[in-house]
């Protein structure tokens, strides 16, 4: 069996020929998230002229080099207007904060450093070069680069393209991504179970998990555990970026999923991984869509998905790593395991005096509902080991913000 890291590298090798997806042109407000397909440039200076950083007045520093300077104001300027013109030679102007310095001025001082007498400013200190003025170009000079391909638009960046006058933004393509759940045994919510029957709940969470990766979801129907219900339901996924399956992949006889991906055409790569919830998952590629077949449990899918499908939708999609933050922290716990299996336990963070603490969840079974919700960090239990003592350092995958301080 591959290693969890293994498995991983395996996987994004080989969608290498496939990631990025294409770009496309989306609305700022459709950017959210997504990667930068190509470099963000000014057509023009930002700002496009002079500006005033402070309400005050404009003037020559040279007409005031000492304090106690006295100029006349010749008039007043506001943001969103042009000056009125030069400023004449041995005067001020009133200026007001955004508003464009007229030419002949390099300097502002605010007007707190100013006492006005009528249409004179006597100013209580030497003025300076540049004193609170945004040159034209200072933040980004025309022709400039502003943020190069590849970056992550957050809400900064969409302020910054706003800022540059762009209305769109060329990002990579979302995966789209179809869900299949499978399994006779399960049936949609909303339906009253049969005898023998649950609820499914792979696919809603799937779904939730591929948009939270920065892919578009395509919830298939479940399909039944035959050949032909199989056969009929990977038909919906055909020539979409990504297949995710649920169940069925594991040896039992009614475990046919691997076998109907193949019988499409699929070319599976490997089908099993040392780890614990999660060891009977498999990948592939179906001509340009990647395969992925998690087990039917609910922790083992989302496990499963989290380490070796969310890196490689972000991969498709331009994004940079899994997105996740790893750390070290102690176990709240004694912990015992197969000693060859890497073991991922679901558990929460906390922080004490000493650094953060993982505790793990009341519940680690695979197929307890209860064990994937409430949980914000995967406990990483590393093979080799049998026993991990309460206190030990283990590393964590942080599937939210750390707590504070």
């Amino acid at each position: 069996m591959l290693t969890p890291a293994a498995a991983r590298a395996r996987i994004l090798a080989a969608l290498s020929d496939l990631a990025p997806l294409a770009a496309e042109r989306v609305p700022l407000e459709g950017a959210l998230g997504r990667a930068l397909a190509e470099d963000l440039s000014a057509t023009r200076d930002v700002p496009a002229f002079d500006a005033a950083t402070m309400d005050g007045y404009a003037l020559r520093a040279a007409d005031a080099p000492r304090a106690g300077a006295r100029l006349p104001i010749a008039f007043e300027v506001y943001a969103g207007r042009p000056a009125p013109g030069p400023l004449p030679a041995g005067s001020c102007c009133r200026i007001f904060t955004g508003a464009p310095v007229p030419e002949g001025a390099d300097a502002v001082e605010m007007q707190e450093e100013v006492r006005r007498a009528g249409r004179t400013a006597t100013f209580r200190r030497p003025a300076e070069r540049g004193r609170f003025v945004r040159r034209a170009g200072s933040d980004v000079a025309a022709g400039a680069i502003a943020l190069a391909a590849g970056a992550v638009v957050d809400a900064g960046v969409v302020g910054l393209a706003a800022g540059l006058g762009r209305s769109e933004l060329a990002v990579r393509r979302r995966p789209r991504v179809a869900i299949l759940p499978t399994g006779d045994e399960i049936v949609p919510a909303g339906r009253v179970p049969g005898p023998g029957q649950i609820h499914e709940s792979n696919g809603p969470a799937l779904a939730a998990a591929v948009r939270e990766a920065g892919g578009d979801p395509l919830l298939l129907p479940i399909a039944g555990d035959t050949p032909d219900a199989l056969a009929r339901a990977l038909l919906a996924a055909r020539g979409l970026d990504a297949l995710v399956t649920t169940g069925g992949v594991s040896v039992g006889t009614r475990d046919l999923v691997r076998g109907a991906l193949e019988q499409a055409g699929a070319r599976l790569d490997f089908w099993k991984v040392a780890m614990r919830p999660g060891k009977p998952f498999t990948f592939g590629r179906w001509g340009r869509t990647a395969v992925f077949g998690l087990p039917g449990n609910p922790a083992s899918a989302l496990v499963t998905f989290e380490l070796f499908a969310r890196p490689a939708l972000r991969a498709l999609a331009g994004l940079p790593g899994a997105g996740r933050v790893i750390v070290t922290a102690r176990l709240a716990a004694a912990q015992e395991k197969p000693a060859e299996l890497t073991v991922y336990l679901r558990a929460r963070v906390r922080r004490d005096r000493r650094g953060l603490v993982v505790e793990p969840l009341r519940t680690q079974l695979s197929g307890h509902l209860t064990s994937v919700a409430g949980h914000d960090a995967l406990a990483v239990l590393p093979a080799g080991r049998s026993r991990l003592a309460r206190g030990a350092e283990v590393q964590a995958v942080l599937l939210q913000a750390p707590p504070e301080p």
